[in-house]
């Protein structure tokens, strides 16, 4: 039975189940740590070290400092998605008795400024930088696997106009898959544990589908749904082509229309046409049985590109911004980048149920409780 279309457009923005009844007929009722409080600590700075070294490695990049707030005026701030339903946390600093004030946000990913950064430290093709990226993102439902407080390896690497193909954006992503299964494997060897037969191992492939693909598949069902199945039958996947308006009118996920390219033409090992040079890193979670996002990113807009997107999503008045004037001038190198979450990946690696227990940040009681009574105990 087809869903109404008013499903299909809820559910394009905007993260998480949306209340906590659902939620807690979702999470898991037999759920019992494999590592006490203590061996996850131990087990979370292990995975921070190991993915970090070989994350850099793999790719040809290097640790750099990253910006927890920035000036409103320079329109480096992530604005996540192009509804406007998620927005940063504004202050006004006042500074010399509002002499020389500033208006500032705190970050919600570092996705342009890394970009900007490139240029910044005199980055050349083929090199890139890593953050160890902290942010605020108020907008968020507060479930299992969406906090207030963003951790992510944010990182961007300078490419070539002749690199800025789907080739590029697999082999980036194929490198990738290998440092998460490579700190799998690297954990299971320290904490013995972590392997059980009740939660198996991630698969040593990671398998591409372009979101047209999915939606061939699962016609009448919205973005989530979708993606929870097409996860249990390929455990982990990247999503090509976020962002583009498919063949029943939806994008499968909104998408800023200024970092990423959703809009360049490519096409599927098929032979179809597709459009997208972005996308998702998803798996199937075995402690929630649900989807799991690891990663978003992708190669990010050309001058021709930026404009194409911010013409599509009526926002061409942001080209006056100096993030936007740059690009549109060429004055930043092209580049591919994502965002790994941190506390996302532990809590899989980890066979967590809930990011609270490898993250310190505030839950409402109500979440606590339920947790509680589900053996679940978050850090406070």
């Amino acid at each position: 039975m087809a869903n109404p279309p008013d499903d299909k457009k809820a559910d394009l923005a905007g993260p998480g189940i949306g209340n906590y009844d659902e939620l807690e007929k979702i999470l898991p009722h037999d759920y019992s740590s494999l590592l006490t409080p203590k061996e996850t600590q131990e087990a979370i700075f292990a995975a921070k070290s190991y993915i970090e070294e070989n994350l850099c490695k793999e790719l040809n990049l290097m640790m750099v400092t990253v910006p927890l707030i920035v000036d409103v005026e320079t329109g480096v701030n992530d604005m996540l998605d192009r509804d406007g339903s998620r927005t940063p946390i504004q202050f006004h600093i006042s500074n010399d008795h509002d002499k020389h004030p500033v208006d500032a946000q705190v970050v919600q990913a570092a996705t342009k400024w890394k970009r900007m950064a490139l240029k910044q430290f005199g980055m050349t093709v083929g090199e890139g930088l890593c953050t160890d990226m902290r942010a605020v993102r108020k907008d968020y439902f507060l479930d299992h696997d969406h906090s207030a407080y963003v951790d992510q390896w944010d990182w961007e690497k300078g490419i070539t106009a002749e690199q800025r193909n789907l080739g590029t954006l697999q082999d980036t992503v194929r490198k990738i898959w290998k440092v998460i299964k490579g700190a799998e494997m690297n954990l299971q060897q320290l904490f013995p544990k972590l392997k059980s037969a009740k939660y198996p191992s991630l698969p040593d492939e990671i398998t591409f589908l372009h979101a047209e693909e999915i939606l061939d598949m699962y016609p009448d069902l919205p973005r989530k749904q979708r993606e929870t199945l097409v996860v249990q039958e390929y455990p982990a996947i990247f999503i090509i082509g976020i962002g583009w308006t498919l063949q029943d009118g939806y994008p499968h996920e909104m998408r800023a229309a200024d970092y990423d390219d959703w809009v360049t033409e490519t096409v599927s090992e098929s032979g179809r046409t597709m459009h997208g040079l972005n996308g998702d890193i998803l798996v199937w979670n075995p402690v929630t049985r649900r989807r799991h996002e690891l990663m978003s990113g992708g190669i990010r807009v050309n001058a021709e590109t930026l404009r194409a997107q911010l013409e599509i999503t009526g926002q061409l008045d942001w080209l006056k911004l100096p993030y936007h004037r740059a690009i549109a001038k060429n004055e930043i190198p092209l580049s591919i980048g994502g965002g790994i979450g941190q506390s996302r990946t532990l809590m899989l690696l980890l066979k967590k149920a809930h990011l609270g227990e490898v993250s310190v940040t505030v839950w409402p009681k109500v979440l606590k409780d339920i947790c509680r009574k589900k053996n679940i105990h978050v850090l406070e």
